[in-house]
């Protein structure tokens, strides 16, 4: 296959990953099912789930110098430094821990809104509604002038050229998603930050990256942003905790904090020593796919070369889902089934499809789907959580379907089949 297509695993390298996490085929009280709704939550990794659980038995606390509390201390030590260093590519700055990762960008976006002056900040119109809306909640809160970039209809993205028309030198604040989760769209950060830096060398940039850590490599350095997050529930690991880089200067800017407490120290009390533990499992196992790829012994090296692999068999997958194959046409090609914000190169997109079926609305479709052992989800305009970005897209809604890597391309070729009878039941009647 042409490497902008993706290139798969091996199938016994793919079954070998899927079966490290838990339920990837069958829901143990539902039983047998496709699940393509890993942007909403992804398929857990049955180390990083037991990690956690083993921890959350003991009482004690790593603010404590017994043996256990020690080991704890250490495990938090170690986690903060590789998700700093390993995953967001950080050479300096802070780690912030939050319950969720939107909590870690409101913290983030205001911390920066009421510590620096300017007269506007601006967001796009398909962020998630925790960047989106903490930029505007955070404008009304300082009296500034609060800012939309809309999206293109034909990429499901932002257009890097937009920036200009809505970031000044008296901008506070720019926030962009780093890819769309209903769209995939990988959005082209590294023009997005030279535009907007072009205007004004000050100005603070934060990038959501939950839909996207899963899929490609984050290197804060590289894009030269000052905040980014993610969320382990969408990563392969746990509920309850969110993650957020901060660079220097912003972790600097006063904050809540506890008063002896050193200056750049974001906790507030304990943090739980089973989400990094939970978390370390994640690089362990992106580094071990790298590992099958590569002789290096450096784990940074790994976990890239492991997250650039996972990236290609997606793409791979990505390229079945829509093209098909000898035995089912692909969604591009099943007559019925529109495919939304659709583009050509797979290289500027994350594995996510927005789609619909003619002759039957979202919320039914995906009712259809799970009747027939396929669990996708809809966005639809009428959700307070979707409406502004599924009409910036100029939809009223899409069914957002979005395996994982350690899905097969017999899994790919088992919803094709059972969208092609959809299309054909529901679109000829």
């Amino acid at each position: 296959m042409d490497r902008k297509n993706g290139i798969l695993f091996t199938s016994d390298l793919q079954q070998e990953l899927k079966a490290k996490f838990y339920y990837p085929d069958a829901d143990p009280l539902h039983g047998t099912r496709l699940f393509f709704e890993n942007s909403g939550g992804s398929l857990r990794l049955k180390s990083a789930v037991e990690a956690k659980a083993a921890l959350e038995m003991f009482p004690d606390c790593p603010e404590r110098i017994h043996e256990r509390s020690l080991y704890l201390k250490g495990l938090v030590e170690e986690g903060t430094k590789q998700i700093l260093e390993i995953m967001f590519g950080a050479k300096s700055g802070a780690l912030i821990t939050e319950l969720t990762a939107s909590q870690t960008m409101f913290r983030i976006i205001g911390t920066i809104m009421e510590n620096v002056s300017g007269g506007n900040a601006v967001t796009t119109a398909i962020e998630h509604p925790s960047s989106h809306d903490a930029v505007e909640f955070y404008c009304k809160q300082t009296n500034r002038e609060f800012r939309v970039i809309p999206a293109s209809h034909v990429t499901g993205g932002i257009d890097p050229a937009e920036i200009k028309n809505y970031v000044d030198k008296d901008t506070v604040l720019l926030s962009v998603m780093a890819a769309s989760n209903i769209s995939g769209t990988i959005m082209d950060m590294e023009a997005i930050v030279k535009e907007a830096r072009a205007i004004n060398p000050d100005i603070y940039i934060v990038s959501d990256a939950v839909q996207h850590a899963p899929h490609c490599a984050m290197d804060v350095e590289e894009l030269q942003v000052d905040a980014m997050n993610f969320a382990p529930y969408k990563f392969f690991g746990v509920r309850g905790c969110g993650f957020a880089y901060v660079s220097d200067r912003v972790a600097k800017m006063p904050h809540p904090k506890l008063t002896a407490k050193q200056e750049m120290v974001w906790e507030l009390g304990t943090p739980s020593p089973g989400n990094f533990a939970s978390i370390l499992q994640v690089i362990d196992y992106v580094c071990e796919i790298g590992g099958k790829f590569s002789t290096s012994t450096d784990r940074k090296e790994l976990y890239l070369e492991g997250i650039h692999r996972i990236h290609l068999q997606e793409r791979a997958l990505l390229y079945h889902l829509l093209e098909g194959s000898a035995e089912v046409p692909g969604l591009r090609h099943i007559k019925g089934v529109n495919v939304y914000v659709d583009t050509e190169d797979l290289t500027k997109r994350d594995l996510i499809v927005a789609m619909g079926i003619q002759g039957i609305d979202f919320t039914e479709c995906v009712a259809e789907y799970q009747k027939r052992g396929v669990t996708v989800f809809e966005r639809v305009n009428t959700s307070l959580y979707s409406k502004r970005i599924v009409e910036a897209l100029g939809l009223s809604g899409a069914i957002r379907v979005s395996p994982l890597h350690c899905h097969g391309i017999e899994d790919i070729e088992a919803f094709l089949k059972i969208t092609k009878e959809m299309a054909s039941t529901y679109s000829e009647s």
